[in-house]
Parts: C-alpha cells; sequence; structure tokens
C-alpha cells in the first residue's frame, strides 16, 4: 500500500496499518475491534472507533478513504481478536502486508486446528473441502517463502489431540522438508502441486484415527494388546478413506499409508524398509514421531524436550540418518525447548 502520509517510525511495534480488505471483511457498521487513526498535526495515533459502537454510513465512507490512505491502524493489544477474525477467513493473510510473521503463525495455528478438529470428528468430502482450501492458503504462503515454515514450527502445541498432532507435524514436517530442500527453492526446483499434496498428507497422516474408537485415543492406561491392534490398523483405515475424499495421490498415501515404516523394516503396516519406502513416507513418519515424543499423551509420562526427542531420533536407525540429522539442526536452529 502505498503511503500518503508521513508516518512515525516505531508505530509499527504497538499498532498495524489495516489494510482495505481485511476491513471490507469486517462487520460495515460494528467492526469487531477498536480502530485508530494516525493525526499527522500531532503526529500521533488517537481513536478513532471503540467497540460497542456503531458507524454512521458517513463514517463507514469516511473509514474506506482513511484505510486507502494508510492512516488507519489496529492495536497490537488486539491481536487475539484479529487472529481469530482472519482465521476464519484465511485466505486475507496473503494480502495483509503489516502482520508480522509470528502473528500470522497464530493466524494459522488457530485456522487449521479448528478447519482439523472439524474434519477429524465429521471425515467427509463437504467438510474436508473447507480444510483443503485453508491448507492451500498455507501452501500458497508457504511457496513464496519456505524460510517462513520455521516460524510455524515454533509454535508446536505440547498438548495432544488428533487436531494438535495434525498440525504440530504439518508445520514441523514443513519446516524439515524446507530445511532439506532449501536449495530447491531457491533454484525452482520444487513444484507446487507436489507441495500441495505433501502439505495434505502431512496434515491428514493419522487420518484413519477417526475410526478408532474413541476411548482407546483418550485412555491414560497402557493399551491392551486388542487395543493396540487396532490402532495399528489406522494407516490403512486412512488410505481406505483418501479414495472417498479423491485424494489417491502418491505424496498423500506415502503419508497416510508410510509414516510408521521404518528404514530397517520393523514398522507396519506394509513392513517395508530401506529404499523400499517413499521419501515423503519417511519425512511424515519422522515428524510424526517428533511431534508425539514431545507432546503431552494420556497413556505417556512427561513429554520430552525437542533435544532429547532429536537426539533420540538420530541414535534410531529406523529412520533415514539424513533426515534425522537435519532434524537436531533445525531444532538447534529455531531453539526449540
Amino acid at each position: 500500500m502505498s503511503m500518503k502520509h508521513e508516518i512515525t517510525d516505531g508505530l509499527n511495534e504497538e499498532y498495524y496499518q489495516i489494510n482495505p480488505d481485511i476491513l471490507g471483511s469486517f462487520n460495515k457498521f460494528r467492526p469487531p475491534l477498536n480502530l485508530y487513526r494516525f493525526d499527522e498535526n500531532v503526529a500521533r495515533i488517537i481513536p478513532y472507533y471503540k467497540v460497542g459502537g456503531r458507524l454512521s454510513n458517513e463514517q463507514i465512507e469516511e473509514l474506506a478513504e482513511l484505510t486507502k490512505e494508510g492512516i488507519i491502524f489496529v492495536s497490537r493489544d488486539d491481536h487475539p481478536v484479529y487472529v481469530k477474525h482472519i482465521s476464519y477467513q484465511l485466505d486475507l493473510v496473503l494480502v495483509d502486508k503489516n502482520l508480522k510473521e509470528r502473528e500470522i503463525g497464530d493466524i494459522f495455528t488457530q485456522a487449521l486446528t479448528r478447519r482439523c478438529k472439524e474434519f477429524f470428528e465429521q471425515p467427509v468430502p463437504i467438510v474436508f473441502d473447507k480444510l483443503w482450501t485453508d491448507m492451500m492458503v498455507l501452501t500458497e504462503y508457504l511457496f513464496n517463502d519456505i524460510h517462513r515454515s520455521r516460524a510455524l514450527a515454533r509454535r508446536l502445541n505440547k498438548e495432544y489431540s488428533l487436531e494438535t498432532h495434525a498440525v504440530n507435524t504439518g508445520f514441523f514436517g514443513l519446516a524439515l522438508y524446507g530445511a532439506m530442500r532449501k536449495r530447491d527453492f531457491e533454484e525452482g526446483g520444487v513444484k507446487r502441486k507436489m507441495f500441495d499434496r505433501m502439505t495434505a498428507g502431512l496434515f491428514l497422516h493419522d487420518l484413519g484415527m477417526t475410526k478408532v474408537p474413541s476411548f482407546i485415543l483418550q485412555k491414560s492406561k497402557p493399551l491392551t494388546g486388542e487395543e493396540r491392534a487396532k490402532v495399528n490398523q489406522h494407516p490403512m483405515l486412512g488410505y481406505q478413506m483418501l479414495a472417498k475424499l479423491d485424494l489417491k495421490y502418491p505424496e498423500v498415501e506415502e503419508c497416510v499409508v508410510g509414516h510408521h515404516e521404518r528404514v530397517t523394516g520393523n514398522g507396519y503396516p506394509q513392513k517395508k524398509s530401506g529404499d523400499t519406502m517413499g521419501y515423503f513416507g519417511k519425512l511424515c513418519g519422522l515428524a510424526d514421531s517428533f511431534c508425539a515424543m514431545t507432546s503431552k499423551r494420556p497413556f505417556r509420562g512427561d513429554p520430552m524436550t525437542a533435544e532429547e526427542a532429536a537426539n533420540k531420533l538420530l541414535m534410531d536407525k529406523g529412520y533415514d540418518p539424513t533426515m534425522t540429522g537435519m532434524l537436531r539442526k533445525l531444532v538447534t536452529d529455531l531453539k526449540l525447548k
């Protein structure tokens, strides 16, 4: 947005300009958060609208014009309200250039966690379409600058649920992939469709868990042999569900079916090993394990720290050594706790 007024340096630490597209997404008469105007006469931000009030038709027109001029602001204190609003219209993050990466990370986290929860509760095409739309906003955001995935990887939720684990694995898997393929992104060697499908696979890898009885998933004691057998069916259950969602892509299938396979051949369900395992299955399996080890789960003790989990995976021969080495480096670089 071109600026027509001289804005004092440092205001972006407390306020950020609101984009006309964002403003247009608000209730026209009753915006959901306080708005501020830059007064060039005193070079200060002053209140313009307070939540609970109602704008007149004249004020609506004036507000639209002032927003185009770049002098309407939102307080960063109202960031939680802003996050919630945009998380329901996620594509707006692509047009608002005033948000910081960590703020965009908050928006993606809230939006995708909610979408995943809705879908896992009702895994049917009409609900999946909404999740797919939001995942494609994420891939659009990251494909233009894969380095942004690092901010998302810093937002892993320590409390386990099917939806938080999906988002954790998606975010961390994308950051890990970005670290390993950094040069390919820079040289244009990563294909967008492949990236889209891999992203879907990372988020949907535990799709089959929706068919496992909830009492097993929520059990606080160790699983019985029979219960463990039901859990171990989830990769193939997920594979069967992909056809109904029209997601029969290799990248998605590898994540869903292969995330519990191991290089040593000791995994499941197909006992694949070494080069017979697909790249995306290896990637997803590593991200899945790391996120599981660092989250609090009902049937386990205290979660590991990121460093402890990375070190343990580095020593585990069941994972690709190149990937575990990069995971260890990523944990160190991001200073994950």
